[in-house]
C-alpha cells in the first residue's frame, strides 16, 4: 500500500474510531486526540503522542514553558530522536529557547534564517538539538551525538 493511500486508511480509521467512541458515550475530547495520535502513528509509523513529551525525551534537554502541542519518536534507550514542539505564550519563544539550551551548557554550532523563519543548532556534546520557531511555537528536533 502507497503512503499516501496508508495515510487515508488511517485518516479513515482514525474518523471511525471517534464516530463509534462518540456513539458509545465515551468523552470526545480524549477520543478526538487518540484518533489524531493513532492516525500519525499509522501514517508515520512512529510514537506521537499530543500534550505530551515523547518516550525517553532527555531531561538535560531544557524545554521553554508553554503547551506541548506534539511529541514524537524516541526510545526508552535513547538511541533515537525525538522531535517536540511546544506553543507558548512568551513575546519571543525562540530568544527564550535559546537562553534555555545555553544556560544548560548547549553551545551554538550554526545558524541559518530565511523567510521569518530560524534554525539554530546547538550541541552539548551528548545531544545535537535544532531549534526551528516561527510566531509562538518552537519546534526541537532533538539527536543523540554519535
Amino acid at each position: 500500500m502507497s503512503t499516501p493511500t496508508r495515510t487515508r486508511a488511517a485518516i479513515a480509521l482514525a474518523i471511525a474510531g471517534v464516530t463509534a467512541s462518540l456513539l458509545t458515550g465515551c468523552n470526545p475530547v480524549d477520543a478526538v486526540q487518540q484518533g489524531v495520535e493513532d492516525a500519525i502513528e499509522s501514517a508515520t509509523g512512529g510514537d506521537v503522542s499530543l500534550g505530551e513529551l515523547p518516550e525517553g525525551f532527555p531531561e538535560s534537554v531544557p524545554l521553554i514553558d508553554g503547551e506541548i502541542a506534539i511529541g514524537a519518536g524516541g526510545s526508552a534507550e535513547g538511541t533515537e530522536g525525538w522531535v517536540v514542539t511546544v506553543t507558548s505564550d512568551a513575546a519571543d519563544p525562540v530568544a527564550d529557547a535559546v537562553a534555555a539550551l545555553e544556560g544548560a551548557g548547549f553551545t551554538k554550532d550554526e545558524s541559518i534564517a530565511t523567510g521569518g523563519v530560524g534554525a539554530e543548532f546547538y550541541s552539548d556534546g551528548e545531544y545535537s538539538v535544532l531549534l526551528v520557531g516561527q510566531g509562538s511555537s518552537v519546534v526541537y528536533t532533538v539527536t543523540p551525538v554519535q
